[in-house]
């Protein structure tokens, strides 16, 4: 006897879809500290994003207090350096209000297809984190830019640049403000083909 295929109409499957419409990158954080143990288990569940030949080629720094000082004044310096002391001090101020930081490295490889493969594990992980943490009422934000390439950064938060590169460094918190949003209808996305 053949088994029917599962439904998918289920309050279970629409509650997921919400979660995934519903997802923000938010800016403005409240000050109140997420729990070690909800950040880990988002870790832990990141971990479990689809890559090839499960090499697990990421790994996520928990920045305490100290290296989140170091990171505020490098960026200073950075933005400083581009746009002037004003727009330096501007920037510093706003990360300051970013509560909690967690920077995302990629392993390195010499194969260029494994890379390939390796940086989109990585980002499927950062999505299975953001998910789990905004299910949980934490917002967050996947950032790069400048800093993420700086070799200063790398020391600050013990990244050996040589074997690995920073995907992103991940700003989260309880939200301050939810932005609404919209996409493209699925007419405009999606394409079947002969």
């Amino acid at each position: 006897m053949k088994k029917a295929a599962p439904s998918y109409e289920t309050p279970e499957v629409r509650e997921f879809a919400e979660v995934l419409r519903g997802r923000r990158t938010i800016e403005l954080f409240l000050q109140t500290l997420v729990p070690k143990a909800l950040l880990d288990e988002a870790i832990e569940v990141a971990t479990w994003a689809p890559n090839h030949h499960v090499t697990e080629p990421w790994h996520f720094y928990v920045l305490g207090d100290k290296s989140k000082e170091r990171c505020l004044d490098l960026c200073r310096d950075l933005v400083t350096a581009k746009k002037g002391e004003a727009a330096g001090d501007f920037k510093r101020q706003s990360w300051s209000q970013k509560p909690g930081w967690l920077v995302v490295s990629c392993q390195r490889s010499e194969d260029a297809a494994r890379q390939k493969e390796d940086y989109a594990s990585c980002c499927a992980a950062i999505q299975n984190l953001t998910l789990y943490l905004w299910k949980a009422g934490v917002g967050s934000k996947w950032t790069t830019g400048d800093i993420t390439r700086d070799a200063r950064f790398y020391e600050i938060v013990g990244i050996d640049e040589a074997q690995a590169f920073v995907v992103g460094v991940i700003w989260y918190g309880y939200p301050k403000l939810t932005p609404t949003q919209s996409r493209k209808g699925l007419d405009e996305v999606r394409t079947e083909t002969l």
